[in-house]
């Protein structure tokens, strides 16, 4: 039996909005891959619909369960996740120039959006277990970036997924900075990087693939090859620019439809919704994702114990640097690497990902005065 005390603190309020935001993307997916001229319809938007059906099961078992059973085994599912990673370079499908995907015949997952959530869980776990009065040393950040970061980084780099490496780095160092760094280790891991920096790069820089280097290239100078690897940031400018300030109009966008953007329902959906709503939409967009942000960090404030508050602050983090990365693609001000916009984007496993981390959120939330019961 649900505890009606639990069910009085669950955020209804939250969950509205973000299935409104998914309902609001089966509208934009299925624009953006409207027929024109009796073209065959892709039914890429029943598909988000069926996932989240499929996500919203995900979500009530991350609510149901008290979120000190996933910290327990935060480390046993950061493990799985990892093993994930190195199948995925073993028996992994490929697709669009990459390895990021296992296929089980009935479904395609990537690993990669999975690890996300269970690599904040176990930070989490160990954050917590440290004393707290205590700022975090060298030796703890060598754990962490070493453990934690840097050894799945490099499976992620072969598959290869830059979107991830940089959201894991930036989720990463944000958790870190938040629990509380010495000074002096602050000061010696600046110099280290700075030494170390064009020796990582060259590193990073040869792992890469040649598309990926060529969308670095176009970030820095996006009219280097205007019609080849810089397409893709030059017609998302266009198509944000042609849509003004209150939009075209649901289901008169142009660049979409006409095929003129590429990937116009996954990384690129930005584009299609600023095209049709104008500056006017986006504004009320952007003041839907700032109120789930700042859910998050309220959340965050308010746990009951550390594992909830470093888990609210991580999957919080986690939602802004998803949204910022592909608002940041899409407006030529962050490099193309293939990060989906939350809740709205095309694709199953980012779904079904980020509706588990808002039952985990909402989850701290709502057992916030479980000590008191």
């Amino acid at each position: 039996m649900i505890d009606r005390r639990l069910l009085k603190n669950f955020d209804w309020g939250l969950l509205a909005v973000v299935l409104a935001l998914s309902l609001l993307g089966i509208m934009i997916i299925y624009s953006a891959t409207r027929p024109i001229l009796g073209a065959e319809h892709q039914p890429f938007y029943l598909k988000q619909f069926y996932w989240i059906g499929v996500s919203l099961v995900c979500f009530f078992i991350a609510v149901t369960v008290n979120y000190m059973w996933f910290i327990r085994f935060a480390y046993l599912f950061f493990i799985f996740s990892f093993f994930l990673l190195i199948a995925v370079l073993l028996i992994g499908k490929e697709g669009m120039g990459s390895q990021r995907w296992i296929s089980l015949g009935f479904l395609t997952f990537q690993p990669s959006e999975l690890f996300k959530v269970f690599f904040i869980m176990s930070l989490s776990c160990y954050l917590s277990n440290r004393e707290q009065e205590i700022s975090l040393g060298l030796r703890d950040l060598l754990k962490i970036f070493l453990v934690f970061f840097i050894i799945p980084v490099v499976l992620i780099l072969r598959q290869p997924d830059l979107g991830t490496v940089m959201m894991l780095l930036f989720i990463c160092a944000s958790i870190v900075l938040t629990a509380g760094v010495k000074r002096k280790v602050i000061v010696v891991a600046v110099i280290i990087g700075l030494i170390s920096l064009p020796f990582v790069g060259n590193i990073v820089w040869g792992g890469l693939k040649e598309y990926q280097k060529q969308r670095i290239i176009a970030f820095i100078n996006p009219y280097v090859d205007s019609q080849g690897y810089g397409y893709h940031i030059n017609q998302s400018k266009v198509t944000i620019g042609s849509g003004g300030f209150w939009g075209k109009g649901y289901l008169k966008g142009t660049q979409g439809p006409l095929r003129f953007l590429p990937e116009r329902h996954t990384d690129f959906i930005f584009s299609v919704f600023a095209e049709e709503w104008g500056f006017a939409g986006n504004m009320i967009l952007f003041f839907i994702y700032l109120f789930i942000i700042l859910r998050g960090f309220d959340t965050a404030k308010r746990a009951r114990d550390p594992p909830g508050k470093f888990l609210a602050l991580g999957l919080t983090y986690m939602f802004f640097f998803y949204f910022f990365i592909n608002v940041g693609m899409t407006l030529g001000i962050v490099p193309v690497v293939g990060v989906p916009l939350p809740f709205m984007s095309y694709g199953g496993t980012a779904l079904l990902t980020n509706f588990f981390a808002l039952g985990l959120l909402i989850n701290v939330r709502m057992r916030r005065f479980s000590l008191f019961y």
